[in-house]
Formats: C-alpha cells, structure tokens, sequence
C-alpha cells in the first residue's frame, strides 16, 4: 500500500521531495507564500498544493486518509539569530501542528526546526510538546541530525521530531553516511567552469570544505545575500564572496571571488539540478534559505516508512 503524507509549511519543496524519495505519496502540501507555492506546482504539478495559511485550515476532512504529518515549522521563535522568544513568539506554529495531528490522526508525525530548539532555554518547551503527542496517543522522540552527514555540503544541523501512534516501536534515526560527504568544490565545480572561467579548476581546491549554514530566509533579511560579517568570513575561506548573489557563473578572464548564483545555493541545499525557484533572485533565495535539506528529509522518511511497513494491516484498516 501507498503511504501518503499531509505536510504544513511546505515551502519550495525540500521536505517534501525527500519524502516523496521516501515513498511517501501527498495527499496536500500547505503553504502560504506565492513564490513557494508557485515553486511547487512548476516542479510538481500533480501534487495537491494549498495556498492557505495555517491557521485558516481544517485536516478533519483529511482524518484517516493521513499516515504521515510533516513539516518545518517556522524558526525564528528558537534561532540564535532571532530573540529566542518560544512559545511567547507569534511565529511558533507549533501549537498548530500539534491542533492538526488531533484533527487528522495521522499514524506518525515529522516536525524539524533549527538547531536552536535543541538549546537547554528549549528543555521544557520541547518536554511540552511530547507530553501534549502523548496525550494523542504518540510516543516522540528528539534528535539533532548534521546534514553534513547525508551528503549535504554544508554546515546545517536541524532538530527533528519524530513521533509514532501507540509506540515509536520499529523505528530507529538514520545513520551518518560517511560514503556521501562532499565539499563545496566538489559539487560546484562544474557550475563554476560552465561559463568558461578559467579558475574553476583553481577555485574547486580553495573550496575543499563544507559551507557556512545558508542564511537568508527570514522575510526581515534585506537581501539574497549569504549573511553577516562572520558567515561572510567563512565563506571568504572558501573562496566565495558573500555580499550578494551572481546572475551567472563567472565568465572567461574573471579574477578574485565569484559569488554563487541561486542556482548554486540550492545544490549545497541539496536540490536538483531540475528542481526551478520562481519570484526574483530575494524570493527564490528565500525559499532555498528556509528548506529542509532533501537528502536528510529523505534518510529520516525512509526510517518512518520501514517502521510503519509492519503495521500495513492496521493501516488499511484505519484508512
């Protein structure tokens, strides 16, 4: 049988391609940005994409037809870039994640954040949480997982929840990959040298590392550029310079540090080649800037779907 997946906060897709990847099927992809939604339906037109906002929607309808709720809630209510208000922040949709899981019932839940929910300030918050899953009936669990280690080229740690109707049981985290690592260099070189740039080569052994976190989600960032003065700094290591964002590779004869295109952050987000951003370069970066890494939404997914593999009998007969 199919196993089929409601996700909130869908973005431009990066949760919801790993699932997909997974052998999740989507029965809705909620999202109230235009840019993101208009993303999702150029990649993917036969998913069912909701251009609402989450608190103006209902998943009764969805009750039983639900076996995976997923989403990436939004992070400046715990980011160390932000104030760290929590619950006391009107971006913390946690709450609403929480009315959705009642409202459908789904057999697992997939919630991810930044790395900021995983802080001692977050202990309680996170324990209320768990304790509102198991009053539903779930068993929960916490993990912070590096995207590095699933062959992401960037420094991306992300705090996920993980919860399972009437037991985690056949569940277990994904494992690093080791076999998967890749640097900065290695995945765009070849974007690098596609104009022609006689550097490429050059620049390609500069950049033998992982990158910075990508910053620049937040609708109150000015611009697409890669961040401030210390993310900057690390970028420089690499030999990018991150003021800003290039309309094109760098051409035949250039010198000095080119900076990415869109293009190029989404790969070291771990898109496709083929998944397109719509809006301007600010809109598409935003969108890139905010996603979950597909590769590690993939690895956590495939954990889900083996561990509710078992349990197919009672899910036919919950559906």
């Amino acid at each position: 049988m199919v196993l089929t997946t409601l996700e909130i906060c869908a973005g431009a897709g990066g949760q919801a391609l790993g699932l997909a990847c997974a052998g999740f099927h989507h029965v809705g992809l909620l999202e109230n940005d235009r840019h993101a939604c208009a993303t999702l339906r150029a990649n993917r037109p036969e998913w069912p994409v909701i251009e609402q906002d989450v608190f103006d929607f209902s998943a009764r309808q969805l009750r039983g037809q639900v076996h995976l709720l997923a989403g990436g809630v939004p992070c400046p209510p715990f980011s160390k870039a932000g104030k760290q208000l929590g619950s006391k922040d009107e971006r913390d949709l946690f709450p609403q994640a929480l009315r959705l899981v009642e409202e459908c019932e789904p057999v697992a839940v997939m919630l991810e954040n930044v790395r900021g929910l995983f802080d001692p300030v977050f202990d309680d918050y996170r324990a209320n949480v768990s304790a509102r899953l198991s009053e539903l009936g779930y068993e929960s669990d916490w993990k912070l997982l590096q995207a590095s280690d699933f062959g992401v080229p960037q420094l991306r740690p992300r705090t996920v929840l993980v919860a399972i109707r009437g037991g985690l049981g056949a569940f277990v985290w994904p494992e690093p990959m080791p076999h998967l690592a890749a640097t900065v260099g290695d995945v765009l070189h070849a974007e690098m040298r596609s104009a022609g740039w006689e550097g490429a080569a050059r620049w390609r052994e500069q950049a033998s590392a992982i990158a910075p976190t990508l910053v620049g989600g937040s609708k109150k960032h000015g611009g697409p550029d890669l961040g401030p003065t210390r993310a900057r700094a690390a970028w420089a290591t690499l030999g990018v310079d991150g003021r800003g964002l290039a309309d094109a590779p760098p051409a035949p004869g250039f010198s000095g540090m080119p900076r990415l295109t869109v293009g190029m952050t989404a790969r070291l987000q771990g898109f496709p080649e083929a998944w397109v951003f719509t809006g301007g370069k600010t809109a598409a970066y935003r969108q890139i800037g905010n996603a979950f890494p597909p590769p590690v939404a993939e690895a956590v997914g495939r954990r889900i779907h083996e561990a509710l593999a078992p349990r197919r009998l009672e899910l036919v007969a919950a559906a």
